[in-house]
């Protein structure tokens, strides 16, 4: 039965199409072009009027940008982005001018851990706005193939055994019109009107308020060299606060003249509408530069939220993003997140719609990703309530400014007390630290679904270093394909394992004694239309292994075997050749595809 909100009958011919994605974020968008790569084309539509006219997410890191390098937008991003210095620390202080409380190195900046990110990825983490990559991601789908429709507002769907019936209302003209697809896509974002017309049972914490963003136009590029990095925390304990107006996070847009100014009220302050005017006396305390001029451009209020969703699908209609999982933007994990699930869905629907796979594949989509982003939400919730603790180690949570400043000059104390309080200020930095350098959460996913053939694997590997701080490279099915550095025999550019994977295929990893997989790979080519692109690695084999990590990493013999699905993720891998091999990579390949 079809779900309404109040719309009159849609009116005018119904538009058919075989993909309808609902919305222009990073989801959407980001699912557009994937889609696209596999020569897929549809129809994406925004009730907006244009790409977000707000910064919101920012932070884009390796296991996102190597999903946008696997579609070639990725030298765009990092043309428009910043990286390098611009985002060396995170800051605490009392204003933007003035004294500085601590610092600590993020985002791939730490001297210690710089290698294990140029280890990890081809690609290098990038402050990039939305406002600036959503048009690149929008611009780059209907370049291939997808019709894009502005002002076009989700109103209700129905579901049945062929497809789904969309009913969006065109704002331009006033009507309602229908559209009929194979698929529908809410990627609708944190209010998803499709998430709740599925429904889809919700996971909900309780919640940590509300903040409020400010965008800000201010030239601050003076201040910023002895205080570099794209994130500055600014506690004034020794002032009188309003309400609305307690703490904030400048976060760099455009170095440096454009800054969102995160503004976190009290506990119990009301959610109510404040003016500019409201704002412009605690945002010039904020700058702490009487000199620097500033015009605030928007203010938008957002929910702290703690939420996901038990499963991202029911039947034709798939939801992604933010419609499945809500959290603050702590370590930067929204954005990321989001195109990742795109990813990892576009290739399967991919595969189902061309007659490569069983419909059972799509299922594999929330299997695989719900933990994943379950377990965003847990930790970007919980790297919020650290940076709480260090609001009440700096003195900010007691009722009084006198109260406050006796609370906050503990930390210079000569007495137990100001060494206890002392320690506990660098644990909790370190813990900051940790998650800000938290790179195995961003890579260390690890899928388990028909979609990944492990029976034949033994215990998944363990590693004695923290799975959230470091990443664990390996090529265990369900684990991202491990990236290392190839050359040919002749030295030419160097081309990562990441390349050779993904552009929408499955792909074979082998050394010395396995040619017999080239074999194999076209037998499941014959029989199934899949091709499997074969790659030799090893001493004189069709690539070398430049820095031999890939002797390292691979787990299995030189004649051994990894195959990597569309999505850069290890599907299955044999320890080595043996003459049931051809057979087995068949079997494991109908396994994978649901065939």
């Amino acid at each position: 039965m079809a779900q309404t909100n109040g719309h009159g009958a849609a009116t005018g011919p119904t538009v058919h199409t075989d993909y309808l994605i609902v919305g222009t974020g990073p989801a959407g968008a980001s699912l557009a072009c994937f889609l696209a790569q596999h020569g897929l084309k549809g129809l994406m539509v925004s009730a907006a009027s244009s790409n977000a006219d707000s910064p919101r997410a920012h932070i884009t890191n390796m296991a996102a940008l190597d999903c946008l390098r696997d579609i070639g937008v990725d030298e765009e991003c990092y043309e428009v982005g910043t990286q390098g210095d611009s985002m060396v620390h995170t800051r605490w202080s009392n204003s933007m001018a003035g004294e500085e409380y601590a610092r600590i190195y993020s985002w791939g900046n730490d001297p210690k851990r710089k290698g294990d990110y140029e280890l990890a990825s081809p690609s290098e983490p990038l402050d990039l706005p939305q406002t600036q990559l959503e048009p690149i991601l929008t611009r780059h789908a209907t370049l291939n193939g997808v019709n894009l429709r502005w002002d076009t507002a989700f109103v209700s769907f129905e579901q049945d055994s062929s497809g789904v019936t969309t009913t969006l209302h065109d704002k331009l003209s006033g009507q309602d019109f229908r559209v009929r697809s194979k698929y529908l896509f809410g990627c609708d974002g944190a209010r998803s009107p499709i998430a709740q017309q599925l429904p889809l049972p919700m996971i909900k914490r309780p919640g940590q308020g509300f903040a409020v963003n400010v965008l800000v136009e201010a030239d601050m590029s003076h201040l910023m060299e002895n205080r570099m990095g794209n994130l500055h925390w600014i506690l004034t304990p020794e002032k009188d606060h309003p309400e609305f107006a307690w703490i904030a996070c400048w976060r760099m847009v455009k170095p440096w003249h454009e800054w969102m100014c995160i503004i976190f009220p009290t506990s119990n302050a009301q959610r109510a509408v404040r003016t500019e005017a409201e704002y412009t006396k605690r945002i010039r305390e904020f700058i702490g530069d009487d000199s620097v001029d500033f015009k605030i451009k928007s203010i938008s209020t957002w929910q702290i939220n703690e939420t996901a969703a038990e499963y991202y699908s029911k039947g034709n209609v798939f939801c992604l993003g933010d419609a499945v999982h809500r959290h603050p933007p702590n370590h930067g994990l929204g954005s990321n997140t989001c195109i990742q699930d795109a990813h990892n869905l576009a290739w399967k629907v991919a595969y189902v719609n061309k007659g490569l796979a069983g419909k059972d594949l799509l299922d594999t989509y929330s299997i695989e990703r719900q933990p994943v982003g379950l377990d965003v939400v847990t930790q970007a919730n919980a790297s919020l309530r650290n940076h709480i603790k260090i609001w009440g180690i700096l003195g900010n949570f007691e009722p009084t400014v006198p109260a406050r400043v006796e609370s906050f000059n503990i930390l210079a104390e000569d007495s137990e007390r100001g060494r206890a309080r002392r320690q506990e200020f660098q644990d909790t930095l370190r813990l900051i630290n940790r998650e800000e350098h938290g790179l195995g959460i961003e890579m260390n996913q690890r899928y388990t679904s028909t979609a990944v053939h492990k029976s034949d694997q033994g215990e998944m590997p363990t590693f004695n270093s923290d799975p959230l701080e470091h990443y664990h490279p390996t090529t265990y099915p369900g684990a991202r394909l491990p990236h290392v550095w190839l050359s040919r025999a002749v030295p030419g550019k160097a081309i990562s394992t990441i390349d050779l994977a993904g552009n929408g295929s499955f792909s074979l990893f082998t050394g010395i004694g396995g040619h017999g997989w080239r074999d194999a790979a076209k037998k499941v080519q014959d029989e199934l239309n899949v091709p499997i692109p074969v790659y030799s690695i090893g001493f004189r084999q069709e690539y070398e292994d430049r820095y031999l990590d890939w002797a390292k990493l691979r787990d299995v013999a030189e004649s051994g075997a990894v195959l990597v699905r569309p999505d850069y993720f290890v599907a299955w891998r044999s320890q080595q050749w043996q003459e049931d091999s051809s057979g087995t990579l068949m079997a494991v390949m109908k396994s994978v595809l649901s065939r």
